[in-house]
């Protein structure tokens, strides 16, 4: 039976440390929250169980965040360009400090998977089992659990391996086509630990679904290797219908005429994209190119896809002659394909996603006190009124919620106590 609907939590653009507090304390409804009832539990880290984890939790599921005694989730302490991942995957949670090493912590995790919805985990094979929080186990106190294995394989020869998302980003050609010739390159995100998670997600909800009709919970599970293969499926497809191996996509045959960076006046660089003979009318009148727009040899996107050796260069000279503001205002008008090549933290400002309310002021702990940033919200609608998601909750401290989630499974004052005087929950200072 799913649990009752958890406390809501009403978003605040405070930049202080009160600030934060104030966001994790209980509010007024906000956003859309498919998913409230749905108790879950995450053991994870890193990013495709915090992610899973996250995206069940913005659609208003119930998750804490189990993490180990005494050290907590290692991905709070990452450095360099990780240093933001705890931030970006772990809001709208709570966070239980619990060591599943010792029996009695092992005990208490039972007692919540009794009332649990899912259990998520991305540890390594074989690494729930040991802590006696395996789905067999599990399944023996739950009958109706629902059990997320986020691993690096699905069922095969290779499913004990470890797996990276960069790793398999090699192995499943990934890397290769992203790359120039004789150099593959991972791509610029995390992609494959993302696609994961959200094929995770997918399975959980197939199953709460089947659970609805059958009463009965399964483990289901998702894998690195066999999301990355699913991204290059088209290649894969590509190579059969032509059998001819697909070459790198920075080699590759274009399937349209225009569809490059081009570098303007003054510096600036904007991508271009023109991919229909309508669009190469609207395009060579923004510009002023009647010639072109006449020109026989370049009258169709195949001709034009032909002709790239020298039109490219040719258009390369025109942008040249206008600033990158120049050029927007010409392709927006025109209704052409463009973007500026842009960077990450460009984002923070972008006024699309502003308006939107597509970036969640949260904390972000690699900084301390009670610094805010934007973070991309779930790319999502809902409604005629196009709800979205929100931020109910800040990335929790390392056992921020222990006595509150124990206590709401039953655990008196003095177990609690006890627990913590044994240090078999903590928490952060």
């Amino acid at each position: 039976m799913s649990a009752p609907e958890p406390a809501s939590f009403g978003p605040s653009d405070d930049r202080s440390a009160e600030g934060r507090e104030g966001l994790n304390r209980p509010g007024p409804a906000s956003g859309p929250r498919p998913l409230a009832g749905i108790r879950v539990l995450e053991f994870s880290h890193t990013i495709m169980g915090p992610c899973a984890g996250l995206v069940l939790a913005d659609l208003g599921a119930d998750v804490v965040k189990i993490e180990p005694a005494p050290a907590g989730d290692h991905t709070r302490r990452l450095p360099g360009f990780a240093a933001g991942f705890f931030a970006t995957f772990n809001r709208n949670k709570r966070s239980l400090a619990l060591d599943l090493k010792h029996p009695e912590g092992r005990a208490a995790c039972h007692r919540l998977v009794a009332e649990a919805d899912v259990v998520l985990e991305n540890y390594g094979p074989g690494t729930m089992e040991r802590l006696g929080c395996g789905w067999e186990q599990l399944r023996a106190v739950n009958p109706r659990l629902v059990y997320l294995a986020l691993k690096g394989f699905l069922a095969g020869p290779y499913e004990h391996r470890p797996a990276l998302d960069e790793v398999v980003q090699f192995q499943a050609g990934l890397a290769y086509m992203t790359g120039p010739p004789g150099r593959p390159l991972r791509a610029g995100a995390s992609i494959i630990d993302i696609l994961g998670a959200v094929f995770g997600v997918v399975a959980v909800l197939s199953a709460l679904r089947q659970r609805g009709a059958t009463g009965e919970g399964q483990r289901v599970c998702s894998s690195l290797f066999e999301s990355a293969v699913f991204l290059v499926g088209s290649h894969m497809a590509g190579a059969a219908a032509t059998g001819e191996p697909p070459p790198p996509m920075p080699a590759r045959r274009g399937a349209w005429g225009i569809y490059d960076v081009f570098d303007t006046a003054g510096g600036g660089q904007l991508f271009i994209g023109v991919t229909s003979d309508q669009q190469w009318a609207r395009f060579t009148e923004a510009f002023g190119l009647p010639e072109m727009a006449a020109d026989p040899r370049i009258a169709t996107n195949a001709q034009r896809a032909g002709a790239r050796s020298w039109l490219i260069p040719a258009l390369q000279e025109v942008f040249l002659r206008f600033d990158q503001a120049e050029i927007s205002r010409r392709c927006e008008a025109a209704g052409i394909s463009w973007a500026p090549v842009g960077k990450p933290a460009d984002l923070f400002e972008d006024p699309h996603l502003a308006a939107g309310g597509q970036l969640l002021q949260t904390a972000i702990s690699a900084l301390g006190g009670g610094a805010l940033f934007g973070l991309p919200a779930l790319p999502l609608e809902f409604g005629e009124d196009r709800a979205r998601v929100t931020l109910r909750r800040q990335p929790p401290r390392m056992g921020e919620h222990n006595a509150e989630v124990l206590a709401e499974h039953g655990f008196s004052a003095e177990e609690i106590t006890a627990l913590s005087a044994r240090n078999v929950i903590v928490a952060a200072a």
